[in-house]
């Protein structure tokens, strides 16, 4: 004969395991390796757009290993952009970063999409100009990126009035000459929001990329031969 109670204490008892082994099982996916962080940990008032947890990217659809819209960078990474973050703010400024850390996994589905000649979907909106079968060969696309030993960060500067991002020239992601930092076909305002950017990044550590005004690495990387694969979760 059943005993009264016993079997909603056994319930209780069972719900309250599967809670705490939710828990758990939370608290152990979001461990990173010694040296990594999340961003908006360590510089809270930096806005994120994760567009490789998305679909509006070159690839077009969700990029391997981002299972959630968070940044995940070298502690020195997020330091710099912290104090960088801190220099903007009196002028009603602030940062927006697209990506910093990226797994290997992500890496290899870009090579995977570029070697697909086929899928030209995003052609129009993200390189227009450049034939597909030639990102490899145009530096667009590569094997190993600075992005997966934690050392390399894509941003851009916004108001901190309406999240609106400074007129930079070209979108963020978006292939051609017109990206390139150095390149002559933008207006006068357009560079000046590029060398803000550069200045200021440059002055905390980071190197710039000649392909993509967005993109800076660490000069000091703290994981030089390390090419990292854990998920962005």
């Amino acid at each position: 004969m059943p005993v009264p109670g016993r079997s909603h204490d056994r319930r209780a008892v069972v719900l309250c395991c599967l809670v705490f082994l939710l828990y758990a099982a939370s608290v152990f996916a979001a461990e990173l390796p010694e040296g990594f962080v999340y961003l908006d940990e360590i510089a809270p008032t930096v806005a994120q757009e994760v567009r490789y947890y998305g679909e509006d990217n070159f690839v077009g659809a969700r990029v391997d290993g981002y299972l959630a819209p968070r940044i995940i960078a070298a502690r020195q990474v997020a330091e710099g952009l912290k104090t960088v973050q801190a220099e903007l703010k009196p002028f009603g400024l602030g940062l927006k970063v697209f990506d910093a850390y990226r797994p290997q996994r992500a890496v290899d589905h870009f090579v995977r999409w570029a070697r697909d000649l086929d899928d030209t979907r995003t052609k129009a909106k993200y390189y227009p100009d450049v034939p597909k079968s030639k990102l490899f060969e145009q530096d667009y696309i590569a094997l190993r990126s600075g992005h997966s030993r934690g050392a390399a960060v894509d941003l851009t500067i916004v108001s901190l009035d309406d999240g609106a991002e400074l007129d930079m020239g070209s979108g963020f992601d978006f292939f051609g000459p017109i990206s390139w930092p150095d390149t002559d076909a933008i207006n006068a305002q357009q560079r000046a929001n590029r060398l803000l950017l550069r200045r200021l990044m440059l002055e905390h550590g980071f190197a710039p990329y000649p392909r993509e005004w967005w993109h800076f690495s660490l000069k000091d990387e703290p994981f030089p031969d390390t090419y990292f694969d854990f998920p962005i979760q």
